[in-house]
């Protein structure tokens, strides 16, 4: 059975960092492609960063609103995905999920929550103005 397990949320200040991980257990973390996404109160769950490998090319992506503020990137000796995340705004705030696929994803399905298997229970990130 595959389990996302996170951690680093928490509160920091505008212009703030914090790193959130995901480690994975079940398969080899490498068979996976890996998705951020996030959900503020009252708002529908978006991406916010994914990463994924075909053969030996491994790919990120963003939704633009974190685009030069966030990075992903994956940890394969851990079977960590981490979510740096610097300058960070209040519009951040909101509960953080990992997720998790064995599929063949492309840049465009990557950023579908349909195309996800697994999921983590969620950390919350709080930025305070």
């Amino acid at each position: 059975q595959v389990q996302l397990v996170e951690s680093g949320g928490g509160q920091v200040q505008a212009g703030g960092s914090l790193r959130l991980s995901c480690t994975t257990s079940g398969r080899t973390f490498s068979s996976y492609a890996m998705g951020w996404f996030r959900q503020a109160p009252g708002k529908e769950r978006e991406i916010v960063a994914a990463i994924r490998r075909s053969g030996v090319i491994i790919s990120t992506s963003y939704t633009n609103s974190v685009k030069d503020r966030f990075t992903i990137a994956g940890d394969n000796a851990k079977n960590t995905v981490y979510l740096q995340m610097n300058r960070l705004k209040p519009e951040d705030t909101a509960v953080y999920y990992c997720a998790a696929t064995l599929k063949v994803t492309t840049a465009q399905t990557a950023s579908l929550i349909s195309t996800y298997d697994y999921w983590g229970q969620g950390t919350q990130v709080t930025v305070s103005s």
